[in-house]
């Protein structure tokens, strides 16, 4: 999260009155993130989460708010949006404040590893058929991106094969559905061990569960090293209530090795080479690392 566009006090004013949320009293940018604009709002209807979209344009914005509010009415702990519009000429939506702290690795327990994997499975379950906006970020995608990165400073070859040889090795036949694409720990609130809400389903798509499964558990189980009792824990609270298939199993490490090159490579693109001002740098070599642990060896 970030700031990036700061509209006017005029301008916010007019489009906080007009989701009829009363007077705005303060106005709070949150610090920090890559891509969107995001402010903590107190008015005389309570505390609401304001994000500009800086990438999306208005019918992704509108997607993603579709998307979001369904997955909210089926039981997703997640924020629906109350109000949407375009704000300093940019898409724009509200959010209710929902209270909760974010974990750092250190905190990430067994406990929490569980609650973090029953509600990956949630959403899976509730998102089965829905749609979402186009995938930013599959192998083709990926190559673009790989395109635009300086191999005399970046690992470019390495990560062009390995990205290769993944995408050649998934299989196409495990089961698919709407998947996060995102479940780090800046995107969880917990209240103690409890999950009270979801964020940020920007990179949301339909693809294959298992990815989102890896890539959570690269997010959530991985400090220097793989730790493989909180990966345990994560994928049995998932299948306490969705049970993956033996394909998917088997398919864990292969999706896992693929999350590792696609954030080497995004975080090479979206945070060492933009600027660091205002941004929480992340290091794309701790997913080359992920990239290496996880060499011949099963996930589970």
């Amino acid at each position: 999260m970030a700031v990036f566009t700061k509209p006017a006090p005029d301008e916010l004013a007019a489009f906080v009155a007009s989701g009829a949320f009363g007077k705005t009293h303060e106005f709070l940018p949150i610090a920090g993130g890559s891509v969107n604009s995001n402010f903590r709002l107190e008015t005389s209807s309570g505390s609401l989460f304001l994000r500009i979209y800086e990438e999306q344009d208005e019918r992704g914005a509108a997607a993603e708010a579709t998307m979001v509010s369904a997955l909210a009415a089926r039981g997703v702990p997640t924020p629906a949006p109350c109000a949407r519009g375009v704000l300093a000429g940019k898409p724009a939506a509200v959010f209710p404040w929902v209270e909760g702290t974010m974990s750092c690795q250190r905190a990430v327990t067994p406990e929490r590893a569980r609650a973090v994997g029953a509600a990956l499975a949630g959403v899976h379950l509730a998102g089965r058929d829905l749609a979402a906006p186009a995938h930013r970020f599959g192998a083709e995608a990926l190559r673009a991106r790989l395109a635009t990165i300086d191999p005399a400073v970046y690992p470019v070859a390495r990560l062009a094969r390995a990205l290769g040889d993944l995408d050649a090795a998934r299989d196409p036949s495990l089961p698919a559905g709407l998947v996060h694409g995102d479940l780090f720990r800046d995107n969880v609130l917990f209240r103690g061990d409890a999950v009270t809400a979801l964020l940020d389903f920007e990179s949301a798509y339909v693809g294959p569960l298992a990815y989102d499964l890896a890539v959570t558990v690269l997010a959530w189980c991985y400090g220097d090293a793989l730790d493989r009792a909180l990966m345990h824990a994560l994928v049995a609270g998932y299948e306490s209530v969705r049970s993956l298939e033996a394909a998917e199993k088997r398919a864990l490490a292969t999706e896992a090795r693929f999350a590792a090159v696609r954030f080497a490579i995004t975080r090479i693109t979206d945070y060492a080479m933009r600027p660091a001002e205002g941004r929480v740098m992340k290091d794309w070599r701790r997913f080359v690392a992920r990239l290496d642990a996880l060499k011949g060896g099963a996930l589970t």
